[in-house]
């Protein structure tokens, strides 16, 4: 089991203070979700976990050894899919192969071993059909269906997710959120991730964490000690109370005004 470790980190951008004193473990099969109202620094976090923002100060690091930069432990999903929109699905997927750090390892046996994996992963991913496409060919949920096959081939220990549903609808990212928690069961990988919707977060996560902004910190942890998740747990009640609280936590954190007396000031002119 391995363990990313953040303590006390901190970001400045010039004289705007992103981050302070983050404090955040993360272990092998375990999904944590980082939630909180906009600019509160949830993807400058998980950016500098992933080694593409350097720190200003505080220690991160996996299993005592500290991150300096991107590493073939941690892949990134993001939005935006991020696909090469020359390469095919396969030629997606095995993209990372063909990288410098697994540049020593191309043996036959090592390069028939990431073929199979490939497969394998597009299989899971219910993309076979599709495997000589390009992106351009593809809808959305089968873009970042390749997307997540492609950070997985790499077999990562930490896999980080920047609101990787964010632009599919709701049916497809139902369908995305299933998906996504079958291959936490099978691969094992510790899953960090970024939404600003707080039904999604629970309904994922094994623990949320609350950012607040201004600068961004922690506000609040909660474990969701929910059953195996079904679509029907989310009208189950233990599901809404989760729900609820961590929304009303965040509207008390956004620094957002949404007092009845400022609003009708505000349209008396």
């Amino acid at each position: 089991m391995s363990t990313l470790l953040v303590s006390h980190l901190a970001k400045r951008f010039d004289s705007f203070e992103a981050l302070r004193d983050i404090n955040l473990t993360l272990q092998t099969g375990e999904f944590v979700a980082l939630v909180g109202a906009s600019g509160c620094g949830k993807s400058t976090l998980l950016r500098i976990i992933g080694g593409l923002e350097t720190r200003t100060s505080g220690g991160l690091e996996i299993d005592g050894t500290p991150i300096t930069g991107p590493g073939r432990d941690r892949a990134m999903v993001f939005q935006d899919y991020s696909l090469y929109p020359w390469l095919s699905v396969m030629e997606n997927v095995r993209f990372c192969r063909t990288l410098k750090s697994f540049a020593k390892d191309q043996s036959q046996a090592a390069v028939g071993a990431a073929i199979r994996r490939a497969n394998l992963l597009i299989d899971l991913m219910g993309l076979a059909r599709v495997r000589d496409a390009r992106p351009d060919q593809l809808s959305g949920g089968m873009r970042q269906r390749v997307a997540i096959a492609r950070a997985l081939m790499a077999q990562p220990e930490f896999l980080l997710m920047d609101e990787p549903f964010g632009a599919l609808d709701t049916q497809t990212r139902e369908v995305m959120h299933d998906l996504i928690l079958h291959v936490k069961d099978i691969e094992r990988s510790a899953i960090l991730f970024v939404t600003h919707d707080v039904e999604e977060a629970v309904y994922l996560a094994d623990r949320v964490v609350v950012l607040a902004p201004n600068p961004g910190h922690i506000d609040s942890v909660w474990d969701i000690p929910l059953p195996p998740r079904t679509q029907d747990l989310k009208l189950a009640p233990e599901f809404l109370h989760y729900k609820r609280e961590i929304t009303q936590r965040i509207r008390a954190t956004s620094g957002m005004v949404s007092d009845r007396a400022t609003l009708e000031a505000l349209a008396g002119g």
